[in-house]
């Protein structure tokens, strides 16, 4: 019984330190973390590793086969004596090996077609590689100021609760000597208790997007992981000029997807012309190097069985090559099925291209007014939170002097709370609508540059 006690004692002991153990990280240590622990991505690596073997093997065709046969064995039985012109019982012990070459010199134009088609289809897996890399980098981007944003907005709490505190003991000093009446007590003690509820809600949120952030990069979540937040200057939160029509021009020049669909309509041209080329004829070019051994094989002079070496390296030896020519001329109609299929396939292509250019215009476009409504809301947050810092400090120090009533400074005070947050949500979404547009875009690296991180 001491033991189990000891040991429960000593496993709460662990999972306590494991709990409160923290670890700080970055968003680069973060982005590289989520793109080694991507199920998807390293999918998409393996497809990338696919396609460079498929161009081996295509290369691959370009060379001759070469093949060595061997055969041995003993017949016993009725044969045939060629020495005696009779047939009787006998065991014969026989060998035989070969040894044969060839090459396609011409096959209608499909080894040089298929190969650039597996070329192709390596840039399609490698840039779909690429912009699977590019989601995982802005989704961990995205995750990661969520948990900064929700840590700022918490902060904001904090100090209003901790303000909203000290008024609450100015208050009852003021209730005590009878300077003000005991109902203004009862309000901020209300107000009080608000903010602490607002603040467990702002705790949950804060806890709900770590939990998010830890599950996307799958790490440890008994580590209680310290985001460095990054220093937003004056210069990271001016708005950019853009113009939507390059915006849209650049997205359709550097998107891995776009490059993605328009190479799967090459490729679909190469798979065509690779149809094409079963109406061709073939040539083919072969040789063989052969030889046996039986052991009924006799000198005529001596009546003796010659031996296996003279034989097998010398008097068996046969070669022989040539070339063959194949004309096709009905196979059941799969060259013309196999050609209308690519064709399907590169119409199928096409219209992957027109969707997913239509997708990019609308993304772009929605991204773009995006941005300039964050940008314009960047600056009204600014000037509001300004008045209403002043509304609040004069609220006060109004009160502090009995000319205006606890409700009139609880009033300012919340809204100058609110205007905090407005300032700050809108300072991340700013950031976040900059990071959304360059995703659009096919601007997102490996190292983002996010407000100097």
């Amino acid at each position: 019984m001491i033991r189990l006690t000891i040991f429960i004692a000593a496993l709460i002991l662990f999972t306590w330190e494991s709990l409160e153990a923290q670890e700080q990280i970055t968003l680069n240590e973060a982005i590289d973390i989520a793109v080694d622990n991507n199920t998807m991505l390293r999918q998409m690596e393996n497809n990338v590793e696919r396609s460079e073997l498929d161009i081996r093997n295509q290369r691959a065709n370009y060379l001759p086969s070469l093949n060595l046969n061997t055969q041995s064995g003993i017949t016993a039985g009725q044969q045939f004596d060629a020495s005696s012109f009779e047939f009787g019982n006998f065991v014969n012990t026989t060998g035989s090996g070969s040894i044969n070459t060839g090459i396609d010199l011409f096959t209608g134009f499909q080894r040089i077609n298929n190969l650039r088609s597996a070329r192709a289809g390596h840039e399609i897996a490698s840039s779909e590689y690429e912009r699977t890399k590019e989601q995982v980098i802005f989704n961990t981007a995205q995750a990661y100021l969520e948990v900064l944003l929700e840590k700022e907005l918490l902060e904001i709490t904090r100090e209003n609760l901790e303000t909203s505190r000290r008024q609450l003991e100015q208050v009852e000093a003021q209730v005590e000597v009878g300077t003000v009446p005991s109902v203004d007590m009862y309000d901020q003690r209300a107000e009080v208790a608000n903010t602490e509820l607002e603040l467990i809600r702002r705790e949950n949120a804060l806890e709900m997007a770590k939990t998010q952030f830890i599950g996307y990069l799958q790490i440890d979540p008994f580590v209680d992981y310290e985001l460095v937040a990054p220093e937003i200057e004056d210069a990271d939160l001016i708005p950019q000029d853009y113009e939507l029509r390059q915006l849209v021009e650049e997205a359709m020049a550097n998107r891995r997807d776009v490059v993605a669909a328009r190479k799967e309509i090459e490729q679909s041209n190469y798979d065509i012309s690779a149809a094409e080329g079963g109406r061709y004829p073939t040539i083919s070019l072969s040789g063989q190097l052969s030889t046996n051994y039986s052991e009924r094989r006799q000198d005529p002079i001596t009546e003796e069985t010659i031996p296996f070496t003279e034989q097998f390296f010398d008097l068996n030896v046969s070669r022989n090559a040539g070339i063959s020519v194949s004309i096709p001329l009905f196979n059941r109609f799969q060259t013309s099925n196999e050609i209308e299929h690519a064709r399907i396939s590169r119409r199928d292509a096409q219209l992957n291209l027109e969707d997913l250019q239509f997708d990019v215009i609308q993304e772009i476009r929605q991204a773009y007014n995006d941005y300039r409504g964050y940008s314009k809301e960047l600056e009204a947050t600014e000037t509001a939170l300004q008045a209403a810092e002043m509304a609040f400090e004069t609220q006060r120090e109004r009160y502090e002097v009995g000319s205006a009533t606890l409700l009139e400074l609880t009033e300012a005070q919340n809204r100058f709370v609110e205007a905090q947050s407005n300032r700050i949500t809108a300072q991340y979404q700013f950031i976040f609508q900059e990071k959304i547009l360059d995703y659009y875009l096919g601007r997102i690296s490996e190292d983002p540059d996010i407000v100097g991180m």
